[in-house]
């Protein structure tokens, strides 16, 4: 709270919510999944990808 409160008062410009999935969105979907894939597997999981029908 006291970053954004910062921010509004450094830029003079008001707050603006990026949304809830700014951090998904944003990233290369490719490194996200394999990412995703390799915490599943430090925790002992065996993951296969298939495409989505």
């Amino acid at each position: 709270m006291i970053v954004i409160v910062w921010h509004v008062l450094a830029t003079g410009k008001p707050y603006h919510e990026l949304g809830e999935d700014y951090f998904t969105i944003r990233k290369d979907p490719e490194k996200q999944a394999q990412r995703l894939i390799a915490k599943l597997e430090a925790l002992g999981h065996k993951v296969t990808l298939e495409p989505a029908a």
